[in-house]
Formats: C-alpha cells, sequence, structure tokens
C-alpha cells in the first residue's frame, strides 16, 4: 500500500472516524455522557504522552532547541486565537438565542482549522515512522470524540437539525486530509520543515489537554474524580507500553 494512502486512512481514523463516533453517541445522551467521562481523561493522558514523549523528542532531534521555542510560540498562539477569535469554547453551550447562532460560523471555523491541524499532527508522525502516525491518528480520534460530542450539542441548541448538524461537522472534519497532504508533501521537499511541523504538533495537542482536558478532571465531582485519575492514568500507561512494543516509534 502507498504511504499516501496509509496516510489518508490515518486521517480518516483521526478525524471522520471520531466525528462518526460523536454522532453515534450523541444519539444516545446517555452514552455520550459516560463517554465523554472516560474519553476525557484517557485523551488527557495520552496527548500529554505523545507530546512529551514522543513528538517534542523527535522535533528536537531534528531542529535542536528551536523546538521547543515552536512550542511555545504555538501554544500561546492556539491560546490567543481561541481567546480572542474563536471566543464560543468548544465546551461552552450554555449560551442560548441569537448570541449563540451567532458565533456557529466562528464554531465551524474554528472546528475547520482544528482538523487541518490534525491533519498535520498525523502526517508530521507518519513521517517519522507509520508507527507513530498511527498513535498521533488515534490520539486525534480519543481528543476528537468529546468535542464533536460538545460541538454537535451546541450546533443543536443553537436550532439547527441533526442532519445538518451532521453535515457541517463531516465537511469541517475533512480538512484533516489536506492537512495531512500538504504536510507530507511539503516535507518531502524541504526535509527540514518536519521539526517545525513536529513542534507544532506538540504545541496542539498540550494546548489540548492542558486547556480542554484536564480542567475537566480536574473539576470533576468527587465521586467520579478517582475513575478520572484512573483513566488518565491509564492513557499515560498505553503511550508507555507502545513504546516499549514497537521501538520504532521513537
Amino acid at each position: 500500500m502507498s504511504p499516501i494512502v496509509n496516510l489518508l486512512l490515518l486521517s480518516f481514523i483521526g478525524s471522520v472516524a471520531g466525528l462518526i463516533g460523536g454522532a453515534i453517541l450523541l444519539l444516545k445522551g446517555k452514552w455520550a455522557k459516560s463517554l465523554t467521562n472516560v474519553a476525557v481523561p484517557l485523551a488527557a493522558g495520552v496527548l500529554l504522552s505523545v507530546s512529551l514523549l514522543d513528538l517534542l523528542p523527535e522535533a528536537a532531534e531534528k531542529i535542536g532547541d528551536k523546538a521547543f521555542m515552536i512550542v511555545l510560540i504555538a501554544f500561546v498562539a492556539f491560546f490567543l486565537v481561541e481567546r480572542f477569535i474563536l471566543y464560543l469554547h468548544h465546551h461552552d453551550g450554555e449560551k442560548e438565542g441569537s448570541n449563540l447562532r451567532d458565533a456557529i460560523p466562528l464554531v465551524i471555523f474554528g472546528d475547520t482549522i482544528h482538523n487541518f491541524l490534525d491533519g498535520v499532527a498525523i502526517a508530521a508522525g507518519f513521517i517519522v515512522s507509520p508507527s507513530l502516525g498511527l498513535v498521533v491518528a488515534l490520539s486525534t480520534f480519543l481528543h476528537e470524540t468529546p468535542h464533536e460530542i460538545a460541538d454537535f450539542g451546541i450546533l443543536l441548541s443553537a436550532g439547527w437539525k441533526r442532519q445538518k448538524v451532521f453535515i457541517a461537522n463531516l465537511l469541517s472534519s475533512l480538512a484533516t486530509f489536506p492537512g495531512a497532504i500538504f504536510t507530507y508533501s511539503y516535507a518531502l521537499q524541504i526535509e527540514s520543515s518536519v521539526g517545525i511541523f513536529l513542534s507544532v504538533a506538540t504545541g496542539l495537542f498540550l494546548y489540548i489537554a492542558a486547556t480542554d482536558f484536564l480542567p475537566e478532571v480536574s473539576h470533576a465531582p468527587v465521586g467520579s474524580s478517582r475513575r478520572q485519575a484512573l483513566f488518565l492514568i491509564i492513557g499515560i500507561l498505553v503511550i508507555v507500553a507502545l513504546r516499549i512494543l514497537i521501538p520504532e516509534m521513537h
């Protein structure tokens, strides 16, 4: 199978599969809530581990100390964009009426950019090794599923029909494919760009884990905090185990 086909399959796993999972689970409200309680801490552990144990070391190996500065810049840039441009947070479904409806274009635009960057992360990992590309794609799947559940809830709260919500999120998720293809094609021409892409992916994953997922884990009700902490640790251990079982990941 050609590298491009493999990359497209990984992009499907990372984005579209996550969308479908979110859509199915949203139709079953109790399932969606239960999955979110598990997926959020699990995704936080996976994203932190993949970022710090795999993506960042690979980036530093390729471009040296510049990788750390790029990670910092990317992290702060994502913060500024979300807070001052895409002001409606993924998990902020409490707004109602015209304010929520007016914010919908920004929600969809923000998700499209996010999905494009997911493609960048998947391709950057795939260039290092197919095994790392698969792990990054699975990490993307884990963090996209609760995001999609939240996005569906926001659009439904704005009065959108379920079919329209699914189509809008599907089209947004497809941005992962051009992100992956662009990164792969560009890296083939300029090899040094791989380290930059890996650094940006590290900043993205760290930002999602630190601002989206860890706050939810830390603010979980007392009764479920132990379970969420357990899944956070499981997410970390999964990546550690994969690194031991698949040496070519690093």
